[in-house]
């Protein structure tokens, strides 16, 4: 046999399956390699994309107005938090020159909701900050500049301060003071929206709240203080609030962001038959005013009436009396002292607020208004 043709004769029987054997053994592998090479490359992508969609970061959805020489001023910030773990907190500051804790340096700590979001009051300046941080972390009470992500801060956000915009309120000078009127929905007495134009000064420098319908739809009236004064005595004339529906409310109250507070800081005179037309029609509350004792029900004639309390540590006395007094021995109306859950001064603010009780057996039928004549504060 000429052995320059023996590569040319077939093979058969087991050479020619152990040659097969190699071939899909070599395949395997190769097809196994690609295999796991595609689904590293699915792995280390997924990763890539989890954790870009798990790394915390801040948004802000209101931003206070720009104001250098605000820092006896409030408004509201607020936002949300994206990836945030329970018991994490916002720490916010304000730039004014440094920048400045919020609202306060003994209540640093903003939380956040159950939804993500979060909201507070702050002092005005150029911009605004907000830090998530890890509990137990102890916020500076001013920096020159903002830390980076890092140990204990785990996302850092920060925004100008607006110059236009719904984040900007319009405001009126009532009493000798300015007051922001509210543009934002409200759960007080259940959903509740409010217009701006429902809030207004008269030539004769009288405040008026109104609820009328815009677009078929009820909106009310409120006016926030900008400045927070503590302990003193905050007295309001208000004019005839008899013709008021039962499912219409004036409230004047205190309300803090800030704080453990649970209640808010909130103490609140209230003229309202909350829906009922024979009940009575007024009442005073520290808030919460579900514990008995935390109430004081009465009734208010017709007439103007002037409407204040005086706050003091553990203590504040609520009294009603006719404007003007006709007689110095003339009993007040109403009166009431509470010494039990009253707050300490925070962030809070005043408050003056006519909006709808959307519980009321006979819901509103017309424009209802309320019409404060003079607001004072003594300390």
């Amino acid at each position: 046999m000429n052995d320059d043709n023996h590569h040319l004769v077939p093979v058969h029987g087991p050479a020619r399956q152990a040659t097969r054997l190699r071939k899909c053994r070599a395949s395997s592998d190769f097809t196994w390699k690609c295999t796991a090479l595609v689904l590293l490359c699915f792995l280390l992508c997924g990763c890539r994309l989890l954790r870009a969609k798990t790394e915390p970061s801040i948004e802000f959805s209101r931003v206070p107005p720009a104001d250098p020489g605000g820092p006896d001023k409030q408004d509201i910030i607020q936002g949300r938090v994206i990836g945030a773990r329970p018991g994490e907190r916002i720490v916010l500051y304000a730039r004014n020159g440094n920048w400045w804790v919020q609202p306060l340096v003994e209540e640093p700590l903003t939380e956040i909701q159950s939804d993500s979001k979060w909201v507070n009051s702050t002092h005005l300046g150029t911009e605004y900050a907000a830090l998530l941080v890890e509990p137990g972390y102890r916020p500076p009470a001013t920096m020159s500049e903002l830390p980076l992500p890092g140990g204990s801060v785990i996302a850092v956000a920060s925004a100008k301060g607006v110059t236009s915009g719904s984040s900007v309120s319009k405001t009126v000078l009532f009493g000798g003071y300015e007051w922001r009127i509210r543009n934002a929905p409200s759960d007080r007495g259940g959903n509740n929206m409010y217009d701006p134009s429902n809030a207004w000064t008269d030539s004769g420098g009288a405040l008026h709240l109104r609820i009328t319908k815009i677009a078929n739809r009820w909106t009310c009236a409120e006016a926030t203080l900008t400045r927070s004064f503590g302990y003193g005595t905050y007295s309001f004339v208000v004019r005839d609030t008899s013709h008021l529906e039962p499912a219409a409310v004036f409230s004047i109250f205190t309300w803090d962001y800030a704080g453990p507070n649970p209640n808010h800081r909130e103490m609140d005179i209230e003229i309202s038959g909350w829906g009922d037309p024979i009940t009575k029609n007024a009442q005073y509350v520290v808030q919460p005013f579900y514990v008995p004792e935390d109430a004081s029900r009465f009734t208010v004639p017709s007439g103007i009436l002037t409407h204040s309390f005086r706050w003091e540590p553990g203590r504040v006395s609520f009294r009603t009396v006719r404007e003007p007094e006709s007689s110095s021995k003339e009993r007040p109306i109403a009166e009431h002292v509470f010494t039990s859950g009253v707050p300490a001064p925070g962030a809070e603010s005043v408050r003056l607020s006519l909006y709808i009780f959307r519980s009321a057996k006979e819901p509103l039928q017309k424009e209802n208004e309320v019409v404060i004549e003079k607001f004072e504060y003594l300390p």
